[in-house]
Formats: structure tokens, sequence, C-alpha cells
């Protein structure tokens, strides 16, 4: 049998209305409603037979080793079960050759590979790939798939046809079973370097996923938080430059005559009073009052320098990133706006 048969002679109903792969990766409940029981899928499956059983209640209709796409929709079966997995679209849907999986998602290093990651395994090279599912269900793991269980379950992105994590979750689910520090550290610097998230949303996840205990995960975090840093500021250069602003002084401290440190700034406009600060904070687990302390210590220095007359622009990595136009109008729109408030008092600028 050539592997694009959709069943031999014994089925009499063959699966013509699904994709190419999945009349080549079916499952148990599949093959019933077509016919076939489940001494006769056994039977396929001897030695030397046209069949093999890939994952409990998951077949391949071919003797060869399976493909990475056919791996892929294989795990999503077997984690789906037959609720879902390879069934056809509901009636009146407009591709109901195309199945529906439902609450499930490839996560972990092959989510990443999926991604674009080039710092990953590829899938063929896996031993096991990961799926991620609702914590109340009741699934082993197995030869060939992880089970990852969570509540609730993130949003998937579809890529390629396969559902997937999102890049943060997947990355969390990838951290749990690495003990190489060098390789978080790859995946976590390809992550934002690569433009695929930001900082804060990955420690986020690995906070939610009680990783950053693990010396080696805080250690490649440190990292992280630095490059996001780093690329930041780097886009708030960009920002200032293609959208035609002023060119302010660059991460400066403010201080007061004679007085107190005010506080350190990325940019400042100073004949219009205008500072941009960029918020790079992300969570940390054990860290609540640090976090807490270090958001009460941006406000308080916000309150006082407005109270001055200056007028700070809080930006995130993620608005640079996602919505850089609209950032660079909000910082125009202040320094046109400096002509029409009080002149704001003097400060002394200094490098940082």
């Amino acid at each position: 049998m050539n592997h694009n048969a959709p069943l031999p002679p014994l089925s009499p109903r063959p699966l013509r209305h699904l994709s190419e792969v999945h009349r080549r990766v079916v499952t148990a409940g599949r093959l019933r409603t077509s016919g076939v029981s489940v001494a006769e899928a056994n039977e396929q499956c001897r030695p030397g037979g046209p069949w093999q059983q890939i994952l409990p209640g998951v077949f391949l209709l071919h003797p060869g080793p399976p493909t990475s796409e056919e791996r892929l929709h294989a795990v999503l079966m077997y984690a789906a079960w037959e609720s879902a997995a390879g069934v056809p679209a509901q009636p009146g849907a407009e591709e109901p050759h195309r199945p529906v999986y439902a609450e499930v998602m490839i996560t972990g290093l092959a989510a990443l590979t999926l991604h674009g990651f080039s710092s990953t395994p590829s899938l063929l090279s896996l031993d096991r790939i990961d799926v991620l599912v609702p914590r109340m269900r009741r699934l082993r793991s197995t030869r060939g798939a992880r089970i990852v269980r969570t509540s609730p379950l993130p949003a998937a992105e579809q890529v390629t046809g396969v559902p997937v994590a999102p890049v943060p979750r997947a990355l969390a689910d990838a951290v749990t079973e690495l003990t190489d520090a060098g390789a978080v550290r790859r995946l976590l610097t390809e992550a934002v370097r690569g433009g695929h998230c930001e900082p804060a949303a990955v420690v986020r996840e690995l906070n939610e996923a009680r990783l950053l205990s693990r010396p080696h995960v805080v250690d490649a975090v440190d990292s992280l938080l630095a490059e996001g840093r780093a690329i930041a500021e780097s886009r708030l250069y960009r920002m200032v430059q293609e959208y035609g602003l002023p060119d302010p002084v660059w991460n400066v401290d403010l201080r007061l005559p004679g007085g107190p440190h005010l506080g350190g700034l990325d940019a400042y406009w100073p004949e219009q009073a205008v500072a941009v600060e960029l918020d790079t904070r992300a969570p940390r687990q054990g860290h609540r009052q640090d976090d807490d302390a270090l958001w009460s210590e941006y406000a308080r220095k916000r309150e006082h320098l407005e109270r001055l007359g200056i007028t700070v622009v809080h930006i995130t990595p993620r608005k640079l990133r996602d919505a850089m136009e609209q950032q660079a109008t909000v910082v125009r729109t202040a320094l046109m706006a400096s002509g029409d408030r009080d002149p704001a008092a003097y400060v002394v600028v200094l490098p940082r």
C-alpha cells in the first residue's frame, strides 16, 4: 500500500474527505466509523503488515517511519482522543476536510521549532513531542508524547496548520525539562533577540511554572533581562531617528541644584522638559515585595518630576516593538505641548 492510499480494501468507507496527512494518520474511533474494527486494525499492524500503531489508539497507515507532520498530528490525535482529533469540522463549515483539535496544542521544544527557533532540535530528532492539555484530562505520557497539563489553556497559534502554544508558554514547558544552563540561555536569548516575545512575558511564564528557584534558570533570566533592555534602548534610538524627533540627551540622571537625586531617565529633552522612561520590569518568583517596591519607586519618581513641571512618557518594550509610530506620536505631542505649560523647575542633568 502506498502512503497516499486512504485505506486497504477492507474499509467500506475510505477517508477521502480528509486531508492527505489524515488519510495516513487516523484514530481507532475514525477507523470504526469507516467500518474497520479493532481486530481488523490490529491485524493490519502485525509484523510486516501495512499499518503500525504509532501511539495508543492512533494508527499510521503505512509501514515506514513517520514524517514530522505525521508525528505532530499523531500526538495531537492521541491527546484529543476521539472527541475531536481527526474528525471533520461541524456541518456547514467551510473546510470540512480540516480536522478540529479541541483543547490541545503542541508545546515545548517542538513548538519552538515550529515557531522558527534555530537553537532547537529538528522535529524528527525529538524522542517525545510535548502536548498541552487541560489539567483535568485523564491521559498519560507515553512513548513519543509527553502530556503537559495546565489551567487555563493559553490561546493556541496556528503554525503550518497545527495548533501551537505561544512562545512564552512553549519556552516554560521546554525549560522544565532542561538542566543545561547554556541551552536554557540560548533559548531565552533567541526568544527576545529574534523578536518572538518580550522578556516580561517569558519571566511571567517561568514564574507561573515555578522555575525561578532553579539557579541555572535564574542566571539565564538575568541575561535575558539585560538583553531585553539593550534591545528596547536600541528601538528607542531608532524611534527618535526614524520619526524625526528632536535629539534628546540619552541615559541621564536629574538632580535639583544642590538638592536630592530625582532619578534616571532613558531620554530627556531639556528645553521642553519631556522625559521618556522604559518600563523593563518583570515579575520574579519570591520577589513580590521587591516588585511592588520597584513599581512604587517608578510612581514616586514620576509624580515628583511632574510636580516640577517635567512630563514623563512611560513606554514598555512591547509598545516600542508593536506600535513604534504610535509611541513616537505620543512623544511628539508631549514635546509640542510644552509651550502651553508653565516653565519647569530648573534641574541639573548629569550622565548616568
